[in-house]
């Protein structure tokens, strides 16, 4: 008799303790590759096809960030030419260079 107390008691605990590793085993979003061992990148043609969406995106807002600073660059140019030119003007204007 208290051979089967102890079992029964037992069983409970037993199958709660199933639970809370299944719950382990079993978190993280469907299709994230966590629980594959290769991880993201071993992932289904869904998780492939969308890392390579999200890397094409990035090196369209890099390249687009990358012509906006070559464009910015080539007006400060643009200006430093005219302020060099500006003050060869006004050099002369002022009688030539004074050494």
């Amino acid at each position: 008799m208290l051979r089967s107390a102890i079992i029964k008691t037992a069983r409970p605990l037993a199958s709660r303790r199933l639970l809370s590793t299944s719950a382990k085993a079993m978190s993280g979003e469907t299709g994230s590759g966590f629980s594959r061992p290769g991880g993201v990148r071993s992932g289904d043609a869904f998780t492939k096809r969308e890392t390579a969406s999200e890397e094409m995106y990035i090196r369209e807002e890099e390249k687009a960030k990358l012509n906006a600073i070559k464009e910015k660059l080539k007006q400060q140019k643009k200006h430093i030419e005219e302020l060099e030119k500006h003050i060869d003007d006004v050099v002369k204007g002022a009688g030539g260079e004074q050494h």
